[in-house]
């Protein structure tokens, strides 16, 4: 019996590893095609590669990808790979495009586990809650809820994910201006 079930063990476990290598690659590849769908919906026009030119910046502890999209040489905005731990369902992650002042020029959510019709209207396929940060800079937009103090409209039932998601880009715009100082 323990012989039977050593080799029902390491069959199994052969079957895991083999599926994790075959898959491993097409998921990095995804991962890596989402990243830059989502630079050039966050960012206006530009000639470089961003991802040549990612940095990594600590705010809150929190260490985020910060992108630099440049046009004819000359920096036209850095997107930024931000995050909130305190969604209703756990960690968001957003790709919030700034301008060099500080402007928000687009906000993408990469992934998040929101509820369903929900919290998860976050994302710009499902609601156009990320539409009111356009043309916004956080230096007189305050990025909190209503029901906070802030500018921002929550999403109906959904003030937790509301105010991860504005948490999330006060971060990303915490790293830009962090970067444009030095």
């Amino acid at each position: 019996m323990i012989l039977t079930l050593l080799l029902i063990s390491l069959v199994a476990s052969a079957a895991v590893g083999l599926v994790y290598r075959v898959t491993a690659a097409p998921i990095a590849k995804s991962q890596e095609q989402s990243r830059i769908a989502a630079l050039k919906k966050v960012l206006s026009q530009f000639d470089n590669n961003p991802v040549d030119e990612l940095q990594t910046i600590g705010i809150d502890d929190i260490p985020l990808k910060v992108y630099t999209a440049r046009q004819g040489g000359q920096v036209v905005g850095y997107a930024v790979e931000t995050l909130s731990r305190e969604g209703y369902g756990g960690t968001i992650v957003l790709m919030a495009g700034f301008r060099p002042d500080g402007e928000i020029i687009g906000i993408e959510a990469l992934s998040h586990s929101e509820t369903p019709g929900l919290g998860d209207k976050i994302d710009s396929r499902k609601s156009n809650f990320s539409v009111q940060f356009r043309g916004k800079n956080p230096a007189t937009f305050r990025l909190a809820v209503k029901k906070d103090g802030g500018d921002v409209d929550a999403i109906t039932a959904s003030t937790i994910s509301s105010r991860a998601y504005a948490a999330a880009v006060r971060r990303g715009y915490d790293a830009v201006m962090q970067l444009t100082k030095e």
